[in-house]
């Protein structure tokens, strides 16, 4: 890899991805801060949309490309009203993974990808992809109970993924605090079409115990 005299990779695809991941991290602090009093203002609302109207080359990608088109719609008359305001808490809170659930938790994994409607999950024959860390036993368990029900499983989303599911603990590993490369992953497939669902732990679990 080619260095400038800096010692820093001059290769564009490189810099260009370390920027976004750098700029996706300053997105999910200004969300959480906007989070803290559990209330948002106008004022709030607009100095989100204005960072993400100056970060243009951040806006297209997951998940500021979800924040921009929703409070971009929001704030088109220039007003919140307090049925947006709550929705985009909801955005915020979602795509934040809300608070840690303890001191002893760095984060909370986001929560903005999930299936909505819940979909049905099934495991005979089916591939699944895990990541995060979950309540529920350490990663060789939660792949060993779906191998008992005879599904497959993958380190990472492939075309052929039936179900990625998100532990409930943020992941130290995870290049955001919130999300790592297989959720990425995970949502551009979903997004061209592939069969893959995106499931929290909580209701993976509640399937598992009651397979189909």
């Amino acid at each position: 890899m080619k260095l400038d005299d800096h010692g820093q990779p001059i290769v564009r695809a490189f810099n260009a991805a370390r920027l976004n991941d750098r700029m996706i991290d300053e997105l999910i602090g200004l969300c959480r801060g906007v989070l803290f009093d559990g209330a948002i203002s106008e004022a709030e609302a607009n100095a989100l949309l204005r960072w993400l109207d100056a970060n243009r080359e951040v806006a297209g990608h997951w998940p500021a490309n979800v924040l921009y088109r929703r409070i971009a719609r929001m704030m088109s008359d220039s007003r919140l009203d307090p049925d947006e305001q709550k929705e985009l808490l909801e955005l915020l809170v979602e795509i934040t993974g809300g608070p840690a659930p303890d001191a002893f938790v760095k984060s909370a994994s986001t929560a903005l990808p999930l299936c909505t409607p819940l979909p049905k999950v099934l495991f005979p024959g089916k591939l699944f992809c895990f990541t995060g860390k979950f309540v529920s036993g350490t990663r060789a368990q939660v792949q060993a109970a779906v191998i008992s029900l005879g599904s497959e499983v993958k380190d990472s989303p492939t075309n052929n993924t039936n179900y990625l599911v998100i532990g409930s603990i943020g992941s130290a590993d995870w290049i955001h605090s919130t999300h790592g490369r297989k959720i990425e992953k995970a949502v551009q497939l979903r997004t061209e079409g592939r069969p893959i669902h995106i499931i929290a732990e909580e209701y993976w679990a509640t399937c598992i115990h009651q397979p189909a």
